[in-house]
């Protein structure tokens, strides 16, 4: 499916932006970049698990994270907290199509 490996691809990216000074470094010197390709990519992902019925609230968190992941602390919090909430529903997604 699709829509979990963007899960897993949106989950692994939220994680690495999440690390305290280097995902903050890394968005910076890139001047926000990021924020905006992983805004795209959880868009994507919400528009794919929708199609194929699957549960979409971490991209939904996943998007409000990177409206609001410009502001310092903030934003490494929602980081982290939406790689975890990303990377455990594409691998729930997983053990889903294993049992099917």
């Amino acid at each position: 499916m699709i829509s979990s490996f963007l899960k897993w691809v949106s989950g692994i990216g939220e994680a690495f932006l999440g690390i305290p000074v280097y995902g903050g470094l890394f968005v910076f010197s890139l001047g926000w970049t990021p924020l905006i390709a992983m805004l795209v990519l959880h868009i994507v992902t919400l528009i794919f698990s929708s199609k194929e019925n699957k549960r979409y609230y971490a991209s939904v968190f996943g998007i409000i994270t990177s409206i609001l992941a410009w502001i310092p602390i903030l934003g490494m919090v929602l980081h982290i907290i939406s790689g975890f909430l990303l990377i455990w529903d594409a691998y729930k997604s997983s053990k889903e199509k294993a049992l099917v």
